[in-house]
């Protein structure tokens, strides 16, 4: 464990930030909290007693510069991730140290991929997007599923979340992305994003005991469409989503989550229920937990660590599954995320 290291974490005082610079003390690292917003800082500092914080804005980067200085890496938790992304890796990148962040947000990561992949591979640094619920824990899993397959037909993956009370945060990112959008959906199919005018379709999908059989929106595309297919040889990749979850957090008025136990998480449960297809073979892999935001902090600080202490694959912009041992980082999450049965993590 990398205990002792300092942590920048960009959006420190955002719902996920707080359960980043929690679970960061609780490793042992010594975050500082940094963002845009000095009341917001300060509220946290208040909270969080011995908190650093440092004001910064994207807008500038030597503020930027100085909130990374003498950090060993840094979480981007700020959206919408779009406008924060480039900016606080480029610091990253003149500051030499690694960047995670949490986005979920299928263009900004797209976008990462795009813009830093050779920048990042030349300077032999370390980016990893979507280090997240969505983005980075399905695409552990589907890579643990795969096992020694060097290529599978297709890969599903389906949430089962018995609610979905949105973030401001998840609020804001949702709108520029349906903006960047005009008005489209995703889809990744042959082996590339295309859009699509159409609906989505609603079907069932035969989620494992207890969830059981559940009405999901089919194509209800999130940030495993880019984690997935930049390191797997996997030309469909589709996500599903509960009803009641999707309706949840498109409407207007569903309620911010409501901490419910000591450690501020919500009462939300959720099962990822991941399928990869082969020929005539099927794998799967199954994991289920508390909270889609807190469980968030444990997947990107045990990533942070993993980096600080060398024990990763590649250096680059790369997903969680590339850059990571899956079966084994899904074992490190033991406390937070319970496996289920499946050929991949067991």
């Amino acid at each position: 464990m990398a205990s002792g290291l300092t942590v920048a974490v960009f959006g420190a005082y955002g719902h996920t930030g707080r359960f980043v610079v929690a679970e960061l003390r609780e490793r042992g690292f010594v975050p500082i909290a940094s963002g845009r917003d000095a009341e917001k800082l300060k509220a946290l500092a208040a909270s969080e007693p011995g908190l650093e914080i440092r004001q910064a804005s994207v807008d500038d980067p030597g503020s930027l510069d100085a909130a990374l200085a003498g950090a060993a890496a840094v979480v981007n938790c700020a959206g919408p991730f779009a406008t924060t992304t480039a900016p606080v890796i480029e610091a990253a990148l003149r500051a030499g140290i690694p960047y995670v962040d949490v986005a979920a947000e299928i263009e900004a990561n797209a976008d990462t991929f795009t813009h830093f992949a050779d920048r990042a591979r030349a300077a032999g640094a370390v980016i990893v997007p979507a280090m997240a619920f969505y983005g980075g824990l399905g695409d552990l899993l589907v890579t643990a599923a795969m096992g020694d397959w060097s290529s599978a037909d297709e890969a599903h993956v389906a949430y089962a979340l018995n609610s979905w009370h949105p973030t401001p945060g998840t609020r804001a990112s949702g709108a520029v992305s349906r903006q960047r959008r005009g008005g489209r959906r995703l889809v990744f199919t042959n082996g590339r994003l295309e859009h699509r005018h159409d609906a989505p379709p609603t079907l069932e999908w035969p989620f494992p005991g207890p969830t059981g059989p559940r009405a999901v929106i089919g194509e209800f595309t999130m940030a495993d469409v880019v984690t997935v297919p930049s390191h797997l040889s996997i030309p469909e990749v589709r996500t599903y989503m509960t009803v009641e979850a999707a309706k949840d957090v498109l409407a207007p008025d569903t309620p911010t989550p409501a901490p419910s136990d000591e450690r501020g998480r919500s009462e939300q449960t959720f099962l990822v229920d991941v399928v990869v297809r082969s020929g005539g073979s099927e794998r799967r892999a199954v994991a289920s937990g508390r909270d889609i935001y807190a469980v968030t902090a444990p997947l990107v600080v045990e990533a942070v660590d993993r980096i600080l202490t060398g024990r990763t694959r590649t250096t680059g912009v790369a997903s969680a599954g590339e850059i990571f041992d899956a079966a084994d980082f899904l074992r490190a999450l033991s406390p937070h995320v319970t496996l289920g049965p499946g050929d991949g993590p067991r």
